[in-house]
């Protein structure tokens, strides 16, 4: 861990519904870092310590990812939606001291990222989504090609046990394979970051629980979301993603972010899916703009 974040400090922080596990580093304005699918706080560590020489950076794992608490899901899934892990998040940042803070969030980090700006707008000063167009509109467009592309969002949304069962008989496959299919294949992660995937990935309480994630989307979000329509965000967003991706190929990226936020910006980098380990250089360049 400390070859990835050289510098940081590692911390797990009890909150009202979750034990968060974090890296933080750096000095200045916070600036907070969420993780996706299938990953963990590892995604960050090529541009964290270059954020890090201006801000104070807090990357977390995700409720039910990496070393965060991963509780059993409930009936109807509320414990993992969005709202629930935006509410950790929050109360993570305010046992640091960080009252108000930059938000960045990748893939499902991005989504917990939409969720605590919509439910907790004086905490955060602006927001960075990375490959991602808000949950409501992707479901609403989903057609057959996007369904191909995305298959693992109505795999992972059947009912337990079953695809627990399938990626548990071979979770370094699954992980591998999913994150290995997309433009930049397997090369772009780092060793010692694949093998920490692959680490946390292998616990079958972290397979439960990302499948939770992706049941509470397509369920208990999906209402708050509707609910939530004509909320329409107040403070900056900054919007990238993959010219080699999903996004790109099937969504007017910042059509869809204009609809919910008043002032975006952003632009396609030149990769696929995983910015952050495929262009990191670019991808600090983009947030330390957008940040000033």
């Amino acid at each position: 861990m400390s070859t990835l974040f050289p510098g940081f400090e590692r911390e797990r922080i009890q909150v009202g519904g979750a034990s968060i596990n974090l890296v933080r580093g750096g000095q200045g304005p916070a600036v907070l870092l969420l993780h996706g699918y299938p990953q963990t706080h590892c995604i960050w560590h090529k541009l964290a310590p270059r954020l890090a020489e201006k801000y104070t950076v807090v990357a977390t794992d995700l409720r039910g990812y990496g070393d965060s608490s991963k509780p059993a899901g409930l009936p109807d899934h509320s414990n993992y939606a969005k709202r629930a892990m935006a509410l950790d998040q929050v109360e993570v940042m305010q046992a640091l001291g960080h009252k108000e803070f930059h938000l960045i969030g990748h893939d499902r980090g991005g989504r917990v990222a939409h969720r605590l700006a919509l439910d907790h707008p004086q905490s955060v000063k602006r927001l960075a989504v990375l490959d991602i167009c808000p949950t409501r509109s992707m479901y609403a467009h989903t057609d057959r090609a996007f369904a191909k592309a995305y298959f693992h969002w109505f795999f992972l949304i059947q009912p337990a046990p079953f695809p627990e069962t399938l990626i548990g008989a071979d979770p370094e496959f699954f992980i591998k394979y999913q994150m290995g299919r997309r433009h930049g294949g397997l090369d772009v992660f780092a060793p010692e970051a694949m093998a920490e995937y692959v680490r946390c990935f292998s616990d079958p309480a972290t397979i439960h629980a990302s499948c939770e994630d992706y049941r509470a989307a397509e369920s208990i979000d999906l209402e708050h979301d509707a609910a939530d329509a004509d909320k329409k965000l107040g403070y900056p967003v900054l919007a990238l993603w993959g010219r080699h991706g999903v996004i790109e190929q099937q969504f007017d990226c910042l059509a869809e972010w204009r609809a919910v936020a008043r002032e975006v910006r952003g632009k396609a980098l030149d990769c696929g899916h995983y910015l952050p380990e495929e262009q990191p250089v670019e991808v600090t360049r983009e947030l330390e703009s957008f940040l000033a």
